[in-house]
């Protein structure tokens, strides 16, 4: 088959980069389109992908991002009706290229672990099929029209198609250190702040800001703190000194620098799901409704949910086990989303 990937969001580069290997293995032929916003270019070339750029970010006002979505949609059909015809178009709830495919007959598959995004409605009734983990609920995917004909669930996370069997190359997360400036002694943490531009969180988060103040506090640390854009580095530039955090401005390999972590905490989701899939301690200060995934991680310890200033106090930070990257393993996890992506 001739299948059309679209990369909307960073997150979406090293999970179809892992799924890419499945594809090539069965003989398929790839495309990709991918949107500029975040770092999703930038790791995309990295990953070794040759995406072809078509639209960018809406803003944080909705009807920004309503005439961005459709906008984009007309520039994903027009590029694809220049090529060669799909037989298979997969994101990972690329509202525009579900659009696209849809005005051209050209079957989708969307993939989606976050039963409260609001947009769901529109992607669910779009694609042909929509991918599931089996924690995703029920009620939410009848709520969003996915009738149980189009759904296939996949076991595990979807960080665990990209990670599962993930090791670093030898001697990289120390590399990484040192190219950070962290001595191997300090106490590394990883820190995303929230997505305030998404749909899905739209509002302040001060848990997140009186965690990271603790953070900054703590002996013998040192911060990784990942801006979503420009403007939150802008933010956080104002509001604290250099030293203990560190604000890198080019895109890292994000699966090394976890495990190079002794710590990650995240006000979002993904992040937060590749530590519980690397086995390295993950703290989760996401004030929205929270994702059954999630859920399904904090009963099995694997990930620790804060709510309150005693939360935060009681959050160990310290160097973490070594032996913590290897006590995880769901292999067969990317065969088995590969292989519901291409029956569909």
């Amino acid at each position: 088959m001739r299948i059309w990937i679209d990369l909307a969001n960073s997150p979406h580069v090293p999970f179809f980069a892992a799924l890419v290997e499945e594809f090539r293995a069965g003989g398929h032929e790839l495309e990709v389109s991918a949107r500029e916003f975040a770092q999703t270019v930038e790791l995309a070339v990295q990953a070794g992908f040759a995406p072809t750029v078509i639209g960018g970010h809406g803003g944080r006002e909705l009807k920004g991002k309503a005439g961005n979505l459709f906008g984009r949609a007309l520039a994903l059909r027009s590029w694809a009706r220049g090529r060669p015809r799909f037989d298979l178009a997969v994101s990972h709830n690329s509202y525009s290229q579900i659009i696209a495919a849809r005005a051209l007959g050209v079957r989708s598959v969307t993939l989606m672990d976050y039963e409260h995004q609001p947009a769901n409605h529109l992607a669910f009734r779009l694609a042909s099929r929509v991918v599931v983990p089996r924690a995703f609920p029920d009620d939410a995917l009848k709520r969003f029209g996915a009738h149980a004909r189009k759904v296939r669930r996949y076991d595990g996370f979807k960080e665990d198609v990209y990670l599962a069997d993930w090791q670093p190359q030898a001697g990289a997360p120390e590399k990484m250190l040192e190219s950070l400036g962290v001595d191997a002694r300090e106490v590394l943490v990883v820190v995303r702040p929230p997505a305030r531009d998404a749909l899905y969180h739209r509002f302040d988060n001060e848990l997140f800001d009186a965690l990271l103040a603790h953070l900054i506090a703590c002996d013998n640390t040192r911060i990784v703190l990942l801006p979503r854009n420009g403007a939150q580095r802008e933010e956080f530039a104002a509001r604290y000194e250099a030293g203990r955090i560190l604000m890198p401005r080019e895109a890292l390999d994000g699966a090394t620098l976890i495990a190079a972590a002794d710590l990650v905490v995240s006000a979002g989701g993904t992040m937060n799901r590749e530590a519980a899939a690397l086995g390295v301690p993950a703290a989760t200060v996401y004030a929205g409704q929270w994702a059954a995934v999630d859920e399904e991680l904090v009963r099995q310890g694997r990930l620790t949910r804060i709510r309150t200033q005693a939360d935060i106090r009681a959050l160990p930070v310290v160097k973490k086990d070594a032996a913590l990257l290897n006590a995880r393993r769901a292999v067969g996890v990317r065969a088995q989303v590969a292989g519901l992506i291409v029956a569909a």
